[in-house]
């Protein structure tokens, strides 16, 4: 069986060397190849390496922005070498690699486990404790796994549902058409959502959340559409989460972000400068059918 540890350490010391020297990235893999030369001459597990490491290269502009979000007191610039590319790596397999393959309690321990062997004295805490506010802004994948004998697969007809409600929500001002958006540590903006109370209408529920997490009191004015996706929740397992999303309009004022986890940022865009953000994309066909509708009706 493949040693998956020592394949990590590998592609650690690559990245390292790769970073330390400012290594042009296709250098890297002439890196990677001397040091399992080195310190794996027998080695079999090559694919996963060359996979890893391409990945984790591919996806480093992200990787880096989601520690910066998730350790906004540590710019990645002051984030010791070996410990931002175990962070680097930690990550990438938590939030990209096939959960099948790594699943996201093995990606957070190995990279601890990294960080104990190559680290500093505060390195298995500082990785523990970023990968670790990631993993619960994620979901906490897996932890309703008590043990593969239990584990089933709960037929989608039979999920849970989840009940949510948000908005896009617009504004005038100086003659101009603005739309209400948040920021996620995942370097997302998306729309303003929540939970919808038991007994609580859909279009109440989008009011409420609106108003606790931007600071806006909305008026809405016609139904959007639905998105619903698949989540993990610790107690129920599996859940549909089914969001209604409204077009709704606000007074231009200041937007107050309610201070919780996942968010960092919330403000107003002129349309125009839409186009120019990075949305999920099953949130990008809500924005622009509401834009759409705005502009049906002679709005700018």
């Amino acid at each position: 069986m493949a040693n998956r540890h020592l394949s990590r350490s590998i592609v650690l010391q690559s990245l390292f060397e790769w970073d330390l020297n400012a290594l042009e990235k296709k250098e890297v893999f002439d890196v990677l190849e001397r040091n399992v030369l080195e310190f794996a001459p027998n080695k079999t597990d090559m694919p996963f390496m060359e996979k890893l490491l391409d990945g984790i290269l591919a996806k480093q502009p992200e990787l880096d922005l989601v520690i910066e979000k998730a350790a906004p007191e540590w710019p990645i610039d002051r984030i010791s070498p070996v410990d931002r590319n175990i962070l680097r790596l930690g990550l990438y397999e938590l939030l990209f690699a096939e959960r099948s393959e790594v699943p996201a309690k093995v990606a957070i321990n190995e990279a601890i486990e990294l960080a104990k062997q190559f680290g500093g004295e505060n390195s298995s805490r500082f990785v523990n404790g970023v990968l670790g506010a990631v993993y619960k802004e994620i979901g906490e994948p897996g932890k309703e796994e008590v043990s593969k004998k239990r584990k089933k697969d709960v037929p989608y007809d039979q999920m849970p549902i989840q009940r949510l409600a948000g908005a896009v929500v617009y504004a005038e001002h100086d003659g101009q058409m603005y739309l209400a958006l948040v920021h996620d540590i995942f370097g997302h903006w998306t729309l303003s959502k929540g939970k919808i109370e038991d007994a609580e209408t859909i279009e109440a529920g989008a009011t409420r959340e609106i108003k606790e997490e931007l600071g806006l009191d909305i008026t809405i004015e016609a139904e959007l559409g639905t998105n619903e996706y698949i989540a993990s929740n610790p107690e129920l397992g599996k859940v549909r989460k089914q969001v209604h999303y409204f077009l709704a309009s606000a007074e231009y004022t200041e937007i107050k972000l309610e201070q919780k986890g996942g968010l960092d940022d919330g403000r107003w865009f002129k349309v125009a400068e839409i186009l120019e953000l990075n949305f999920y994309e099953d949130i990008l066909p809500i924005v622009t059918k509401a834009i759409t509708m705005l502009v049906g009706r002679g709005m700018k």
